[in-house]
């Protein structure tokens, strides 16, 4: 278990959906890909010469599943303004960006109803595929 997912407080919802930011939304609007969200906070990717910088101070627009009952879902749409508190480099083309938003979301994402999607931290293993089938 690294220090990082010590120090979560809750379980983060995994999802690729667009997310879209700026300086203020009054400038041009950049897409990123959501990785995953916690109320407190996100992780997305974006293009490197697009990328804010850490500290920067940006508002970002996305939405989010919401489960209701019999396995239904409806999104629902947000805007956030945050400090980006980190940034990776994936490739020498794609950041990971970690915004702390300024004002939780009113729900904990990766606590609603859909397991799969929730980051968790078990390790997991991968089965070896079979062996090809040949059809002639």
């Amino acid at each position: 278990m690294s220090a990082e997912s010590e120090r979560r407080r809750e379980r983060r919802l995994r999802y690729n959906w667009p997310i879209w930011f700026s300086e203020n939304f009054g400038g041009l609007l950049t897409q990123g890909q959501m990785v995953d969200l916690s109320s407190s906070g996100a992780a997305f990717t974006c293009y490197s010469d697009r990328c804010p910088d850490t500290g920067e101070k940006i508002t970002t627009r996305f939405s989010v599943p919401r489960y209701g009952t019999n396995d239904s879902f409806d999104m629902e749409n947000f805007i956030r303004d945050g400090e980006i508190c980190r940034i990776d480099e994936v490739t020498p083309f794609i950041r990971r960006v970690a915004i702390q938003f300024g004002e939780p979301l009113p729900f904990k994402p990766g606590e609603e109803g859909d397991d799969e999607a929730v980051a968790t931290e078990e390790t997991q293993t991968v089965d070896t595929p079979m062996d090809p089938v040949v059809v002639n």
